[in-house]
């Protein structure tokens, strides 16, 4: 009686079902979501960032080499119509002359009353934005093009020349208080996700640290160095204890491989476990399952009650 008293009192609190359907919801739609908005954040400060600059400067080189002519003293016919080396123009608000093939274009794209007042620069932006830099057309180039400057930064650093001046480069940065903070911060990040890492986890401990009592998880890196060795006295481990909730960063330490415990679960949910500040433990570490089968009776031989594995508890008269 006292001890399944002491059971049902530790028992967790019924959730409204309500609020759990809707938690449950939440658990499903978020990751989807997040994952969508990051990654339109990434295409948005793209296209913001390099895209919209690189239209930009098309529209300009496109309109200081557009053919563009004086009026002077060529000869207009009532139309606004004018005949230049055999090429037809049209008069545009600003009493300059345009293609008629670029005038028509735009005339049929936006209307004649307004085209009539637009000058000749603006109808030959409204042609190369019609037909040139089209977003169908701009978006396949920009993103072929892109992927060729990684792929020629990408050559250019593997080589001694690139990673000298890169080396330079990162050496002004770091000189600059506040920007090599955050300079340091985001290449540990893209250097973990981006680059192929050297470091690989042989397996998962966990380690009392920083004090007797306090338990962290630990990524096994290695046996650290000789001199180590021989002063403990006994095998060592290099290990990484990862910081939560991002475990881009950590310390590394050599501790004593008896003063260690082997987990049974993979890099993955170490990472996971992380990340999640503890909350997602994995599945064969869960305590409420070991509890589970150390209270279920053991099978009994036939002809006989089941024999239970806890232990007999006195009750009170």
């Amino acid at each position: 009686m006292v001890l399944s008293q002491k059971k049902s009192g530790k028992r967790k609190k019924k959730i409204n079902p309500f609020r759990r359907a809707v938690l449950r919801g939440l658990g499903i739609l978020l990751p989807p979501l997040l994952t969508i908005a990051i990654f339109l954040w990434i295409g948005n400060t793209i296209a913001d960032r390099l895209l919209e600059p690189l239209e930009d400067f098309a529209r300009w080189a496109f309109v200081e080499t557009a053919d563009i002519q004086p009026v002077g003293n060529t000869h207009l016919d009532p139309l606004g119509l004018a005949q230049i080396d055999g090429a037809n123009y049209h008069v545009a608000a600003d009493n300059r002359l345009v293609p008629l093939k670029v005038y028509d274009k735009v005339a049929s794209h936006i209307g004649q009353q307004v085209i009539a007042k637009a000058t000749a620069e603006e109808i030959y932006l409204n042609y190369i934005n019609t037909e040139w830099l089209r977003r169908e057309y701009v978006v396949p180039v920009f993103l072929s093009f892109f992927v060729l400057v990684l792929y020629l930064l990408g050559k250019f650093m593997a080589a001694g020349a690139g990673r000298f001046f890169w080396s330079r480069f990162e050496g002004l940065i770091h000189h600059l208080p506040l920007v090599r903070n955050v300079y340091t911060s985001v290449k540990q990040v893209t250097d973990f996700l981006f680059t192929d890492s050297e470091l690989e986890y042989t397996r998962v401990v966990a380690v009392e640290y920083p004090r007797k009592g306090i338990w962290s998880l630990g990524l096994v890196t290695g046996e650290s160095m000789l001199d180590i060795r021989s002063a403990a006295n006994e095998p060592v481990l290099s290990i990484l204890v990862p910081t939560s909730p991002m475990p881009f960063t950590g310390y590394t330490m050599t501790v004593k491989k008896s003063e260690t415990v082997d987990l049974n679960i993979t890099v993955e949910q170490a990472f996971q476990f992380i990340i999640s500040c503890g909350v997602v433990v994995p599945p064969q570490q869960l305590a409420e399952l070991f509890d589970a089968r150390q209270e279920a009776p053991m099978p009994a031989p036939l002809g006989q009650a089941p024999v239970s594995n806890t232990p007999n508890v006195p009750t009170t008269p």
